[in-house]
């Protein structure tokens, strides 16, 4: 690891500095911060120059200013003479936006890839992508890693037994299938949702069998939590024993985290820290599960060319 340096943005500081931690690494001193009419501001204070960079910066809210971090904090390592340039996007932004519902409308997620690449960046290391084939608006690596393992690998931990993990709308049957084959629970169901507009989603029914089962909802992420409030209800509805609701990316949207406090049929509501979630914006039932083994894990085998598979982030290996 001689070769390498970690430099975080302000989005992700308390993540990458755990990941340094593990890699033994110290993070780049840099100063990150914004000009009085509000322009990012970026001073790196040591050479970077033929090193191999991992910059770690969730495009989280507030989006449009973390994106433009990270694109600027980039400029000014290339300006710098560092050598391959590799971002560690935790949380992708942008993601929702992958294709075009109806007429005259952007592919936002496409145009987030070329911004990268128009940058010189050489590869994308992400987390759970909400659609797998943004992968595809790329010219350059992508390394897709999933927080599927970890997750099923805390709820073995908790010895549950007959339990079904549904998925909140059907584009997430294969995520919900991922899990249930994980944590090696056969039964998955699904949760027909209608959605009205952008905002907000009704759940019609649940395709599959529920009661009497404890149900394990997962989605890769929980914005307003309005259609994960709908998905309880649905769930609750077909009388599930246990309900337990899980998210990769908790950008908890306002007014997300009073929208979850009043679920209290739910028992824990687990997510990770590829965002970091404000401490006003913590509550009782609210689990983190750590990421920065795996992100550290994956950084050394770039660094060293070493496969990633059979690795498998967050089993353990």
């Amino acid at each position: 690891m001689k070769d390498v340096k970690l430099i975080a943005g302000t989005a992700s500081r308390q993540l990458a500095e755990e990941v340094a931690n593990h890699l033994g690494l110290k993070l780049v001193d840099a100063d990150i911060g914004r000009f009085p009419n509000g322009e990012v501001r970026v001073q790196i204070n040591e050479s970077v120059r033929k090193f191999d960079i991992f910059v770690i910066q969730s495009t989280c809210p507030p989006v449009n200013d973390n994106l433009m971090e990270l694109l600027i904090l980039i400029d000014a390592l290339q300006r710098a003479s560092a050598g391959f340039i590799t971002v560690v996007m935790p949380y992708f932004g942008y993601s929702k936006q992958d294709k075009k519902k109806s007429g005259r409308e952007p592919i936002s997620s496409k145009l987030v890839a070329s911004m990268l690449e128009m940058v010189k960046v050489g590869r994308v290391v992400t987390f759970d992508l909400h659609a797998p084939q943004i992968e595809g608006f790329f010219d350059i690596p992508v390394e897709n890693l999933t927080s599927v393992n970890m997750i099923a690998a805390y709820f073995k931990s908790k010895n549950l037994q007959n339990t079904v993990v549904v998925a909140p709308d059907a584009g997430g049957v294969k995520r919900a299938r991922d899990l249930a084959n994980a944590m090696q629970a056969n039964a998955i169901a699904i949760i027909d949702k209608y959605r009205e507009d952008f905002s907000r989603a009704t759940a019609m029914n649940v395709v599959g069998r529920v009661d009497g089962r404890n149900a394990i909802i997962f989605d890769d992420f929980i914005d307003t939590g309005s259609s994960m409030v709908e998905a309880v209800k649905a769930v609750k509805n077909h009388k599930a024993k246990k309900i337990w609701v899980v998210a990769t990316h908790a950008l908890l949207t306002e007014p997300a985290t009073e929208n979850l406090k009043a679920l209290k049929e739910v028992e824990e509501f687990v997510f990770t820290d590829t965002i970091q979630i404000p401490k006003e914006k913590m509550f009782a039932k609210v689990k983190v599960l750590g990421t920065s083994e795996i992100i550290s894990n994956v950084i050394e085998r770039l660094a060293g060319g070493i496969s990633l598979h059979p690795f498998r982030p967050g089993n353990g290996q």
